[in-house]
């Protein structure tokens, strides 16, 4: 068992961090965008999915804290999930499973309501977005050497 204050231990958490932050940052922003995009764009060309709109109010800043806390949770996760490897099935496996889970979360909340189902339909695609911006920045950094990627032995 290694001790807690091993150097190489130190350095792996540390580039996991890396990678949540980039991670978080990057659901943060995905987040900010369609906050701004779903009433300016979609709320008003498609009638149905005018429930999407929200003010600035405390629900939008708990949502957003929660979508940065996923994009966190997501960066350390992919970083471990993709490793050294050059799996695409593991990167988009990655995605699909956190988008997924957020996702279809919000499409059962839909179904449990009794408004129409679109307005959690385009929340769930919006998630798998997210997630996806997430690893592609991930990737960048990755290619930049701004994080190490977690190796496979």
């Amino acid at each position: 068992m290694k001790p807690i204050l091993d150097p190489q231990l130190m350095a792996e958490r540390l580039e996991s961090l890396k990678a949540g932050i980039i991670g978080g940052l990057s659901v943060c922003f995905a987040f900010a965008i369609a906050s701004l995009l779903n009433p300016l764009v979609l709320a008003k060309y498609f009638q149905i999915l005018a429930s999407l709109q929200s003010d600035l109010n405390w629900h939008l800043w708990v949502s957003g804290a929660i979508a940065t806390f996923t994009g966190f949770l997501f960066g350390v996760t992919y970083r471990y999930i993709i490793r050294s490897d050059k799996n695409l099935q593991l990167k988009v496996g990655g995605v699909l499973a956190f988008g997924l889970v957020r996702g279809l979360t919000q499409i059962e909340l839909g179904l449990n309501s009794n408004s129409t189902i679109w307005p959690f339909l385009v929340l769930a695609g919006e998630s798998l977005l997210w997630f996806a911006l997430a690893a592609f920045a991930l990737d960048i950094a990755i290619q930049l050497r701004w994080v190490k990627p977690f190796s496979s032995t």
